[in-house]
Order: C-alpha cells, then structure tokens, then sequence
C-alpha cells in the first residue's frame, strides 16, 4: 500500500515530524501544511519550494481558516499542538487551549470535508499512561497525576482528544485514528527532547545536563519509524477507529545511559552533571506495540545506538565547526 494522487492536509506540518512525514509524500500527493510557524523545519528547505507543496500559515484555533484548508482533502494529518515539559509547565491555559480546541477544530474541519475525506490521524501521546508505564498496552487504564500539577495539563488535553476522535467516528462517522508516539526523536527536531539537548549540547563541548537522578528509563523512537507508524495508519483499512501506541521498546535505556551513549557516539569532551528536578516526571515509560503489529503491521526498524549515529551527524552538518 502507498498513499498516490491524494491532497493530504497536515497541521503542524512544519514541524519536527510533519516534515519528515511530508518528505515521504510529497512526491505522488499535493500536500497542504497548515502552521504557525511557532516550530520551523520547513522554512528553508528543499520542501518549501516543492511543486506539490502548498503552505498555509495560520493558527489551529481559527476554525474557519482550518476549513478553507481543508476543503476536498483526502486525509488530515492533525499533528499541530503544544508539547515540552517547559512550555506546558509555563504556559498550560494556552497547552489546553490549543490541544483540546484545536482537536475540536481539526475534527469539525474534517466533518465539513466528510465527501472527500479518506481518513484522520490524531495525535495522542504516551503521556496519557501517566508516570509509571512499562510495557503498557492501548487497552490498559490511562492514568493523568493529580489536578493542579501543571504537568499533566498537556496528557489531559491530548487524552481529551482522543476521546473526542474517537466519539466523530463513532457518532458522525469520521474514519478517525489515534496515535500515541513514545518519545520521538531524530534529525530537524527544533526544540524540546532530551536526544536533541544531548546532542547540540555534546558536539558543542558543552556539559550534558540531566534532571533528576538519571534513573527516568524511556523508550526512544526514531522519527522515521514514526512516520512508518503514520504510514499504515494513514493507509490500513483496519486502522479506523482504533489507537495505536508506535513505539520502539528494545530502544529503552536511562536517561543517564542515554547521556553516556551520546557523549562516547559524539565523542564529547564535557561532562555529565545532574540537576533537581523542579516538576514531576514520568519515572518509567516503555510501549506494548502488539496491537500496532498485529493489526497494522508495525514494527520499529531502527535501534537507538544507530539512531543516535544519524541525528549526531545531522546536528554535526547543521554546526559545522563543531
């Protein structure tokens, strides 16, 4: 299966992964990015100035300038969101404002285009496992941390959504899918992630900060095993209604392994120091794809030691001197 001679919408399509996911479209379909431009791995690159490619700047909370987008599209791709520890701890008004409307708005876009419409990607988060989540599956009881910590405003808003994409299908026959990425990372992603602040970080010669005691273990996905993971969601038949987690869980290490890992791969001369944590983190967090497998027919290709040896090279270009 592969996705040809379609218009494909995707919010937040500048972004980290809207943009390695346009980069495998792009050629056979007319892609349509909608963004703010807030994250921008677009700008600049060879993707801007595709043929097939037509850019939309605007916000995801201006219903109307989302439904002009989205006229006759096939598929909606809704990525658009606000993600990173720091921003939801700094502004989370504005993390559920922008999660929990602009899912509303991406989902009511795709009911004004329902003719034409193919299927809806909605993205989750594993966050909605809560702090304590090993070998966790998509059935298994979603669990938020306590109302007033900041934290958990974004696995709040993202959980909203889902239930939301879920209730179009079921109710107004949106052909909707949920996904819920375990801690992606790889080349051009802007902000946010502990890989890419390892990264810059250790080319530059600079020390290598964790939070925390290093002990936090994740799971780490490289980008395009996630757009693997889109792929078949875009495309399987079996895929509606359904949510899948797309994760790699032999990719699972400390955070303080990771940090040793990036600073021998990069061969870096700083050290590595830890600071407190001033919020509440998540302690444990490892995907059960079996769902993704059995249904879909996921399965991450790629493992970190060579995931990070990719994005180390790709950072190394963007610095030359480093």
């Amino acid at each position: 299966m592969a996705l040809s001679g379609k218009r494909i919408l995707i919010t937040g399509g500048a972004g980290f992964i809207g943009t390695t996911l346009t980069r495998r479209l792009i050629d056979d379909n007319q892609i349509v990015v909608f963004d703010n431009l807030h994250r921008d791995a677009l700008s600049g690159s060879a993707l801007a100035s595709h043929p097939n490619l037509e850019f939309v700047q605007g916000d995801i909370l201006d219903l109307e300038a989302l439904k002009q987008a989205a006229q006759g599209v096939s598929h909606i791709v809704h990525a658009a969101a606000i993600a990173g520890v720091d921003t939801v701890l700094k502004s989370p008004v504005r993390t559920m404002r922008v999660n929990v409307i602009g899912t509303y708005n991406a989902l009511e876009a795709a009911l004004a285009t329902k003719d034409s419409l193919e299927r809806v990607i909605e993205f989750s988060t594993s966050e909605v496992f809560g702090q304590h989540a090993f070998n966790v599956n998509e059935n298994q009881v979603t669990t938020i941390g306590s109302v007033g910590e900041a934290r958990w405003t974004y696995a709040v808003s993202k959980l909203a959504g889902e239930h939301m994409a879920h209730a179009y299908h079921a109710e107004l026959g949106i052909p909707a899918v949920s996904v819920r990425p375990f801690n992606v990372y790889g080349p051009a992603q802007m902000e946010g992630g502990a890989i890419r602040a390892f990264i810059e970080r250790a080319i530059s010669g600079q020390t290598l900060t964790i939070h925390g005691d290093g002990s936090q273990i994740r799971a780490w996905l490289y980008v395009d095993d996630m757009v693997e993971g889109l792929l078949l969601a875009l495309e399987h038949p079996k895929a509606v209604g359904e949510s899948f987690n797309i994760g790699n869980a032999r990719s699972a290490v400390t955070i303080f392994d990771l940090a040793q890992r990036i600073k021998r791969l990069a061969n870096a001369p700083g050290e590595i120091t830890f600071q407190p944590l001033h919020y509440v983190d998540v302690e444990l967090r490892i995907p059960d794809v079996h769902k993704a497998r059995e249904v879909i027919g996921f399965e991450a290709k790629v493992d970190l030691e060579e995931g990070l040896e990719r994005t180390i090279a790709w950072y190394r270009e963007q610095l030359p001197s480093a």
